[in-house]
């Protein structure tokens, strides 16, 4: 699960329901924010920052996490103000290049420290950053090199679903992270048959890529939302989508799970997303991403309980 970073610390009541579906791994994701897309600032572990968006509410979110024989996936996330999407981040100048860098880099070793000191067991070093990527290739090389000397868990990078045969350094990390909103289903409501007919290109298309890098792909973050057309674009937030379709998250979940979590070049996701005040939050009439206490919600649990044993 993408567990969401909270305000508040994280409970043993807040976990119950995660061990309920029997996940076996959470996501904690710490946060650093970029004033706009040019920027070469990243901002973090702030005061006002929500607790859980810092490396002292992370590392609480561990603790006990592994106190509950739950496994980890450190992911620490750039939100640039505005919300303007990740994959944009360019500088105009050399210089600014150099100063994200150096401040990029800052962020992802302070948390990789973290991670190493609580016994993370994967580390993300970045999340959808494809121009900083193209732009930047050698330093990356050089990040995941100085990561490796303070971290010592298994390593990814979260590429956008059409990004992730472009990134050039899955050779240096662990796991091939994807960030899984392939469109698959024009329909209003996708039958299961026709999610399972939807994930035919993209799983071969990913099998292939798996074998010619020699490396398992990660679902760093899978998901649907209960709406109309949901998945068509699954990427899709826009609180313009206001139905509620609580057929089509399940059978594109069900399609999802049925098609590739037996593959043997899979090496499971993370589902988007999971808020740790879980009596609060989701119910049939929120039409975001998360299950909670919608009827999709038991579809996971069903596939978690047979795959997580």
């Amino acid at each position: 699960m993408s567990l969401v970073a909270a305000p508040d610390s994280l409970l043993q009541k807040n976990i119950a329901p995660l061990k309920e579906i029997h996940a076996n791994y959470a996501t904690v994701m710490p946060f650093g924010f970029i004033k706009s897309l040019n920027h070469p600032e990243v901002i973090y572990n702030q005061e006002r920052q929500w607790f859980g968006e810092t490396a002292t509410g992370v590392r609480q979110n561990i603790k006990l996490l592994h106190k509950n024989e739950m496994n980890v996936m450190m992911k620490p996330q750039i939100w640039v103000w505005n919300g303007e999407f990740t994959g944009l981040v360019k500088m105009a100048s050399e210089e600014d290049w150099l100063q994200l860098e150096n401040s990029y880099q800052e962020f992802i070793l302070g948390f990789a420290k973290v991670a190493e000191e609580e016994s993370v067991e994967i580390l993300c070093i970045g999340t959808e950053l494809e121009k900083f990527i193209e732009h930047r290739p050698e330093y990356w090389r050089d990040l995941i090199a100085e990561v490796k000397k303070v971290y010592n868990g298994k390593l990814t990078y979260a590429a956008n679903w059409d990004e992730y045969k472009r990134v050039p350094f899955w050779d240096a990390l662990d796991y091939i992270g994807v960030d899984a909103y392939f469109p698959i289903s024009d329909s209003k409501t996708p039958t299961i048959a026709e999610t399972r007919a939807g994930w035919e290109r993209w799983k071969e298309d990913l099998k292939m890529f798996s074998e010619k890098k020699n490396k398992k792909i990660l679902f760093a973050e899978y998901g649907y939302r209960n709406v109309d057309f949901s998945g068509k674009e699954p990427w899709k937030s826009d609180r313009e989508m206001t139905s509620t379709n609580a057929e089509a998250q399940i059978n594109l979940l069900e399609g999802l799970y049925q098609s590739l979590w037996k593959e043997n070049w899979f090496a499971g996701g993370f589902l988007w997303k999971w808020f740790i005040a879980h009596e609060k939050v989701g119910g049939e009439t929120n039409n975001q991403f998360t299950p909670q206490n919608k009827p999709a919600e038991v579809t996971v649990a069903k596939y978690y309980t047979k795959f997580n044993k």
